[in-house]
């Protein structure tokens, strides 16, 4: 007779931007910050730099609760050499992620890496593993989402913690609710 199913641990996911132009991709790098903090990430390393949209991403997660941050990476090469884990690159011209699926829900921790327009090409040399979602033309932000959906699944309740607000789902409509304000004595 089997024994009791085990919960299957989530591996500890953060994801590096490469190529974010500052002032020219400030919207598709803030949907993609805040697609990986909704679906289970813990940070993003954002190369380069850029103070402004890391701050908005920080009020996000003060807002809606969660241990999210975005960590400046002057350099990518050192932050991919150098992550205790395995390195993946989302790419749509990588391995199915149906095929290497199982060995990314097996690691305990998972460094992804979205490229912007031009992807440095040692870059497919340096992950572990090249990863796709569709060998076609998509966005990254959607590649993101699916890749995380299916590695971690759902990100429990408990993810979201200290939230100052938070969705009340509802059939029709939009329902918020605010925490109170804490009380200064």
């Amino acid at each position: 007779m089997p024994g009791p199913a085990r919960k299957r641990r989530r591996p500890y996911v953060a994801v590096l931007r490469v190529g974010h132009r500052p002032g020219r991709d400030p919207r598709l790098t803030t949907h993609l910050a805040l697609t990986a903090r909704a679906l289970g990430a813990h940070r993003l390393y954002l190369h380069p730099p850029d103070p402004e949209l890391a701050g908005r991403v920080a009020a996000v997660a003060r807002r809606w609760g969660g241990r999210f941050e975005v960590v400046a990476a002057p350099a990518w090469g050192g932050i991919v050499r150098e992550f205790a884990g395995l390195r993946v690159h989302l790419t749509m011209y990588g391995e199915p992620l149906v095929r290497v699926l199982p060995r990314l829900r097996e690691a305990r921790r998972v460094l992804v890496v979205v490229g912007g327009a031009k992807v440095p090409p040692d870059l497919f040399q340096t992950a572990d593993l090249n990863v796709s979602v569709g060998s076609q033309p998509h966005s990254e932000v959607a590649a993101l989402a699916v890749l995380l959906d299916r590695v971690l699944g759902a990100p429990p309740a408990s993810y979201f913690r200290g939230a100052r607000q938070r969705i009340v789902p509802a059939r029709r409509g939009k329902h918020v609710v605010a925490r109170p304000a804490a009380r200064s004595r």
